[in-house]
Formats: C-alpha cells, sequence, structure tokens
C-alpha cells in the first residue's frame, strides 16, 4: 500500500524492546555472514528470529547465483547444528537468480515465506528484514506484494558510502536491477553502506584466537573460517561487514544514522541524489568495540552453558 513519509519516519524510528526478525543472507560467500547469524541467534532478549532465508550469489566459490545460495543453505544448517538450533521451519531456500535489469520477481520458498511473515505484522509491529547479501529474495518479495512495504523494516548492508566515488560493492553490483526495485519501492530502509562505514568492523587473528576459538564448537567452526580466508595473517585484519545490519538493529547507538532522501542508483553503480526522494535512514558510522565486545560476550556464556 502506499505509505506516506510521516508513517514511513515513523517506522524508521529505532524500535525499543523485542523485534521480529527475518535474516536474509549468503552465508557461503564469505565469513561475515556466520558471524552476523551466530550474533542474531544468541540475542534471544532483543530478537524473536522468525526465519533465516539463503540468498544468491556467484563469484569464484559458486558455479552460478542458485549454486551460490544452494551453498549458503548448507552453510546456515552448519551453524545450526552447532548452536543446537533444529532448522526445520526456521531455514528456507531463497531464488537462484537475480532479480537483475528487467525487475523480474523471482520464486522460491524464501519469497513465499517473507511475503506471508510480513503480511502477518503491522505498521505498529512492523517484521526486520536484515538482509546482508544480495537484495534478491527482498526484492522479489516487494514486486509480488508490494501492501507488505507500511509493514516491514529492511535494513541491508550494501553498496559504498553516499560520498565514495561508486557503489559497486558485491552485494549491489551482484543484482543492481533489485537494488534499484529496493531504493524505488519505498520501503522503510536502513542503509549500512560498505566501504567508508563498515570497513572499519574488523577482527585480526590473534582477537579471534582469543575470544572466539575456545568457545564450543561454534567458536571453533566460525574461528576456522576466518583464519582460512587468507593464507598470509601477518599484519592481517579482516572486515567482519555483516554485523553492522545486526549492530544497528541490536543497539543503534553502535551505529549512528541519519535520515537522508532515497539515493538514485545509476546503471553505472554510482550514487545520484534527488531531494525529493523519499526518506531513508543511512547509517555513517560503525562502534566497531561495542559491536565485538557484544558478540565476544555472548558466545563465551553460550559455551558456558553447554559446558
Amino acid at each position: 500500500m502506499p505509505i506516506t513519509d510521516a508513517a514511513r519516519l515513523k517506522l524508521l524510528a529505532p524500535p525499543g524492546g523485542k523485534v521480529r526478525v527475518v535474516l536474509d543472507t549468503d552465508t557461503y560467500n564469505e565469513i561475515d555472514d556466520q558471524f552476523a547469524i551466530v550474533q542474531m541467534l544468541l540475542s534471544r532478549d532483543r530478537f524473536d528470529v522468525e526465519a533465516i532465508y539463503a540468498a544468491p550469489f556467484f563469484n569464484k566459490r559458486a558455479d552460478s547465483p542458485g549454486h551460490g545460495m544452494e551453498l549458503s543453505y548448507q552453510e546456515i544448517l552448519r551453524l545450526l547444528e552447532r548452536l543446537n538450533v533444529s532448522p526445520e521451519g526456521l531455514v528456507h531456500r531463497g531464488v537462484t537468480d537475480y532479480v537483475g535489469p528487467g525487475k523480474q520477481a523471482r520464486d522460491a520458498d524464501a519469497v513465499d515465506d517473507l511475503i506471508a511473515r510480513a503480511r502477518a505484522g503491522s505498521p505498529d509491529h512492523p517484521l526486520y528484514i536484515v538482509a546482508i547479501a544480495a537484495i534478491s529474495n527482498v526484492a522479489s518479495a516487494l514486486l509480488r506484494a508490494p501492501d507488505i512495504i507500511d509493514r516491514v523494516v529492511v535494513v541491508w548492508l550494501g553498496g559504498h558510502a553516499l560520498e565514495w566515488p561508486d557503489t559497486a560493492e558485491f552485494n549491489l553490483r551482484q543484482d543492481v536491477g533489485g537494488t534499484q526495485v529496493l531504493l524505488d519501492s519505498g520501503v522503510p530502509l536502513v542503509l549500512v553502506p560498505c566501504l567508508g562505514v563498515t570497513s572499519r568492523l574488523h577482527s585480526t587473528v590473534p582477537e579471534i584466537e582469543r575470544h572466539v576459538e575456545p568457545h564450543g564448537r561454534i567458536g571453533a567452526f566460525l574461528a576456522q573460517r576466518f583464519k582460512a580466508y587468507s593464507s598470509d595473517h601477518i599484519g592481517w585484519a579482516k572486515e567482519i561487514w555483516d554485523m553492522a545490519a545486526v549492530g544497528w538493529l541490536l543497539n543503534p547507538a553502535w551505529a549512528p544514522s541519519v535520515i537522508v532522501p532515497a539515493p538514485v542508483l545509476t546503471g553505472q553503480m554510482t550514487w545520484s541524489v534527488d531531494h525529493r526522494r523519499h526518506p531513508i535512514r543511512y547509517v555513517t558510522y560503525i562502534d566497531r568495540n561495542a559491536i565485538l565486545k557484544d558478540f565476544f560476550l555472548k558466545l563465551r556464556a553460550f559455551a558456558e552453558a553447554q559446558a
């Protein structure tokens, strides 16, 4: 349904209390989605995690977007097994192709589930969609069910800072058409950019070995994924990008933000500005220390409870 700017701004206000949330993730693409999933699932006082959706990706780790989605689905299952969380009814396969320049909705179990959960909400009790991948699942839902835009808030990690010379970031460039659908739909959006903002959210092998690896099967698994990402750890730090989107929803003070007009995404993957556009919330800074401390303490407490 059409949504007024006043209603959109109300939805964009940081929520209090416990929130309904789903996570859209290309989990096998890198190592950061795994950390984000674990932090979300260990934050039960803040999140009612209703679903996790496997998203497509295509790079040297996958033969096609659909293959990337399936690899991500299997990686989610590996994480849940180590967290003693049943995947039944929780994990859903996503689309196997991008929305693309034709802006064509794709079919998938994840899209159906997202629409149903969004429609079960209301403007007073919205569904928060934390999206840390190409936006294809979410864009497909918005194309198929535009009536959901007044009862969801999308928190998307994608693109670079608005002042960056380009915005050819991985999540965005995977599905430019899908990103344009997201930005043009009018859905309440919290945009968490990568280079220039989230790029300061990184960790190192010594920190991971001290605060992650000792803590149970899940800690050892995350540490293995982190360390295997590079064969040269001397002077090396690795961004854990996707924790930023979860961090904003956990505590907005950890990811300060402002209200700006929705940027226009050009076909050349640059940002353009039109001040007549609807408002979105735009994250300008990431408190790396607060987000990682929260994660480390929750992981330790979980491991101690399992011992």
